[in-house]
């Protein structure tokens, strides 16, 4: 395909605004700021006097030269408008459009020109687009008053709890033409599978023909790993289903259970004589088979025969300009997740289908994918011209990502089968649609068309009964909320879930991240600093949420460690205690990995890709072996591959690490499997609550518990020694040795240097002991070891 991305201008229809430099693939919004014509809307308050973008239309127009080359059709193709479109190449109107999670291919040879051709893609204010339907439709229920549930958009788009309302428009994928002549391979959907120890493909193949082609015979051939199939289509057909049969292949395997082997796929077309051009379409599969094991009423993800625990976390578009998220970019982030030891994503509803690059990097890598389809918190029409576009977007999408090994599962919407039972919707809808036949209807029968390989889950949370409410733990999936909104983070104790795919706790960005999203004063309840908390009562739920784990900050610096290190803290009590009832419970999607801009939220890595403490509190929490201490016992979970044997250590110490009791257990813990050991009194029962600690041991793991919480802890004041030396390869490294107890110790390299970060964080030494951080960048010496930059909860 002859890309056109260069020569764009961008235009506002009936504005001032005209002949600005375009980037596409791009929206208006980042050209508008290339152009010094907006405020960047990431910085203070600026996202609301940007509002009028989204009431805008935008016209994007280029020039080209084409030459005729002798083919018979040339095609538009147009892989993502974003989103109300109508499009004319020299005057003359090809087509409209109103769907950004679509592509578009357009006939267009009879309009080419020899020489210049003016190409011109005129985009309606989706704003307006969606109220009007909203108006012609007849209101319905969601979490926001933004109407986007009335547009086939990234509902995100509009903002969310998280996210700033920046509705764009724009060509958000690549365009050019596509010159063919005889006939070309219009689609191909592969299906793969195994059989026993066969590897299978089942090859949907369509074939688009031109000019007189159709009295032409064409062959069609399937090939992968030595394996062959081959027919011919005959004069006029179109569709051909191939099967090609690999013995034993090597499986492919999510990460942590196997290697991601995977096999180049190639499809080719060429026709008998000279009428058809030779069509090639290659990808890289892997052999595996996925389906949901509900024995019991449970939720257990099963790969290859093998069940696996879901370490998962939620994706949302990693920026609210989606055509600024390059490959290098999800690299970074894919490596954050795996370097936690996530072994799933979940892509949730109110985003998009996502990149060619995000799947490529869950194949090679071995990251499971979760896809919601893109219907989030809200009742949505099911009217026209809903119908028609909802179902060639899902067909489309359901074809484009059959074959990828990492893709485990199609979810119908996020959270909108719980708002039609639970949020009150019923009475506002009044008996209009709200996407009940989508979800129930339209999608399983179209994943069982066309992606019959892997399994369907109406939506999240669904316990999987028409008669039960959808969000009940012991059935299906469940979204734990409660906890964050009302309750303290202890009473994800009172749970039991057999999948809990959304739950999660705030805290604020890295320091600078913060700093630079924000002029003037950095207090928790500066205007500016509240703009970039889009949460309901969000700042109010962060002080209320230390609860009496730990004491109320003083400061900004101590507010900003303090909440970031009580989400950490509240994160890992749900997964510790989750992970703890395996295989009852068969995963944890905690809410949520990434954030599309700076902001205080639920994320682990801030939107600027720093890592936050709830990111190294994961690393630790989701690690294949785990110990925790739970309810009197201690639970030792063994993820791993291999039994996990040797004596469980148990100590009961005085904060001063005096040993006060010693218990010793032999445990042998099979792999994919967790034990509960009771404490023995000695050593569960404190003489001081506040005065005293346990520390458990095993084969190099060790997990403190303190029986009171931080507030009712008598801490000594802290003290310590510390040392920096320049790091072999660059950087430094920071030894902390510890004269007292040093709770929750952290580094904040950032506030000296923007590119700095630490290798780990959260640490809690005894008296004695000792720990080096290794230190990136070029940050002060004597700074990095002083507040606010070294903090513990006792300093």
């Amino acid at each position: 395909m002859r890309a056109l991305h260069d020569g764009w201008t961008l235009h506002q229809v009936g504005g001032d605004i005209s002949r600005v430099p375009a980037t596409v693939p791009g929206c208006a919004h980042t050209d508008l700021l290339a152009a010094g014509l907006i405020e960047d809307p990431y910085l203070d308050d600026n996202e609301n006097r940007l509002t009028w973008i989204g009431r805008s239309g935008w016209d994007y127009e280029t020039v080209f030269v084409w030459h005729a080359d002798g083919h018979d059709r040339t095609d538009l193709v147009c892989e993502g408008l974003d989103t109300v479109a109508t499009v004319e190449l020299n005057g003359v109107r090809v087509a409209s459009t109103a769907n950004q999670h679509r592509s578009y291919r357009f006939p267009v040879r009879e309009l080419l020109r020899e020489g210049e051709n003016t190409l011109r893609v005129r985009f309606a204010s989706p704003v307006e687009y969606a109220e009007a339907q909203r108006a012609a439709l007849g209101d319905r229920p969601g979490s926001y008053e933004a109407p986007y549930q009335f547009i086939r958009k990234m509902a995100c788009n509009f903002g969310w709890d998280w996210g700033p309302a920046v509705v764009t428009s724009g060509i958000w994928r690549p365009i050019g033409l596509d010159g063919w002549s005889g006939a070309r391979l219009a689609s191909v959907r592969p299906l793969v599978s195994t059989d026993g120890s066969d590897g299978r493909v089942e090859a949907h193949v369509t074939v688009e023909r031109a000019g007189d082609t159709s009295a032409a015979p064409l062959t069609v051939t399937v090939k992968v790993a030595g394996a062959v199939a081959e027919t011919v289509l005959a004069p006029g057909e179109r569709e051909a289903v191939l099967e090609v049969r690999v013995p034993e292949p090597r499986r492919w395997w999510p990460r942590g259970y196997g290697a991601q082997d995977r096999y180049e796929l190639t499809v080719g077309l060429s026709g008998q004589g000279s009428e058809a051009r030779g069509d090639t379409w290659t990808r890289r599969i892997g052999f595996r088979d996925v389906r949901l094991d509900r024995t019991g009423e449970g939720f257990t993800v099963v790969v290859n025969d093998v069940p696996v625990f879901v370490r998962g976390v939620n994706w949302i578009p990693d920026d609210c300009f989606p055509a600024r998220v390059t490959r290098e970019r999800l690299a970074e982030r894919f490596g954050q997740a795996l370097d936690a030891n996530v072994n799933l994503l979940r892509v949730w509803g109110g985003g998009l289908y996502e990149s060619e690059d995000f799947y490529d990097l869950a194949d090679e890598l071995g990251l499971l994918v979760w896809q919601d389809l893109p219907f989030a918190c809200a009742a949505y029409p099911e009217e026209e011209p809903f119908a028609t576009e909802v179902e060639a977007e899902v067909r489309e999408n359901l074809a484009r990502l059959s074959w990828r090994p990492s893709l485990a599962l199609w979810c119908g919407n996020n959270e909108a089968l719980e708002g039609h039972a639970d949020w009150g919707w019923q009475d506002e809808l009044d008996g209009r649609t709200w996407g009940a036949g989508f979800y129930h209807g339209l999608f399983p029968a179209l994943v069982a068309e066309l992606d019959p390989t892997r399994p369907y889950w109406p939506g999240s949370p669904y316990s999987g009964h028409p008669g039960l409410p959808p969000n009940a733990p012991a059935h299906g999936t469940t979204h734990i909320w409660d906890v964050w909104n009302r309750e303290d983070y202890t009473h994800y104790a009172t749970y039991a879930p057999r999948f809990a795919a959304e739950f999660g706790f705030q805290g604020p960005p890295a320091h600078t991240t913060l700093r630079d999203a924000v002029s003037g004063e950095l207090t928790p309840d500066a205007p500016l600093v509240l703009h970039h908390q889009k949460a309901h009562e969000g700042n109010a739920k962060l002080l209320r949420g230390l609860g009496e784990h730990l004491p109320a900050p003083e400061t900004y610096d101590d507010w900003h460690y303090l909440t970031q290190l009580n989400q950490a803290r509240a994160v890992t009590f749900g997964i510790e205690r989750f992970r703890a009832l395996a295989p009852y419970c068969a995963g944890t999607i905690v809410w949520q990995l990434n954030d599309c801009w700076p902001v205080t939220s639920w994320s682990a890595v801030d939107g600027r890709g720093r890592r936050k403490p709830l990111w190294y509190a994961l690393r630790r929490v989701y690690a294949d072996r785990l110990l925790s201490v739970q309810d009197g016992a201690v639970a030792v979970v063994n993820d791993g591959p291999e039994p996990w044997t040797g004596e469980l250590e148990l100590q009961r110490l005085a904060l001063s690490g005096e040993p006060l009791a010693k218990e010793s257990v032999r445990i042998d813990v099979a792999p994919r499997s967790v034990t509960s050991v009771p404490l023995p009194d000695p050593v569960a029962v404190p003489g001081d609550p506040s005065a005293e600690l346990l520390s458990v041991r095993l084969d190099g793991h060790r997990a403190l518990h303190f029986f009171a919480e931080d507030t009712r802890v008598a801490f000594p004041a802290a003290a310590y020694d510390t040392e920096v030396a320049e790091a072999q390869g660059g950087g430094l490294d920071v030894t902390v040795t510890a004269r007292t107890l040093l709770r929750d110790l952290a580094l904040f390299p950032d506030r000296l240097d923007p590119a700095s970060s630490v290798d780990d964080m959260l640490i809690t030494l005894l008296p004695g002991e000792s720990v080096t951080l290794h230190v990136t960048g070029s940050p002060d010496p004597a700074a990095l070891v002083s507040r606010p930059v070294l903090r513990c909860v006792n300093d």
